[in-house]
């Protein structure tokens, strides 16, 4: 299952980076609360470990973990770093997502 949800390379070394600095493993948690523009909002943050119930994705020794709630409005997603003029960001390229905010950071399904 864990093919349903990929962390891009570019993305596990940017994470790999941000826990190194703050000296925790390289564990990505991406969450869907209820807001942002559109519906629903992404949430990422370092995680010390995954509970028992998450789905785990590995890249390049990097771990992203998703509860199974959040699973069901972003399974089949790609989370990805990117840089440009604008700034840097996660990104999540859900196929599930109907609509989005210009941000990037909200959608709707």
């Amino acid at each position: 299952m864990a093919q349903d949800l990929t962390l891009t390379k570019n993305a596990a070394a940017r994470v790999a980076v941000i826990a190194a600095r703050q000296g925790k493993p390289a564990i990505l948690r991406l969450a869907v609360e209820g807001g942002g523009c559109s519906g629903f909002q992404y949430k990422f943050e370092l995680d010390d470990g995954p509970a028992p119930d998450d789905l785990v994705s590995e890249t390049d020794g990097v771990k992203l973990v998703v509860d199974p709630v959040s699973l069901d409005l972003v399974a089949g997603a790609s989370v990805d770093y990117v840089e440009s003029l604008g700034g840097a960001a996660f990104r999540v390229e859900n196929p599930q997502a109907a609509s989005g905010c210009g941000c990037g950071s909200s959608f709707g399904i």
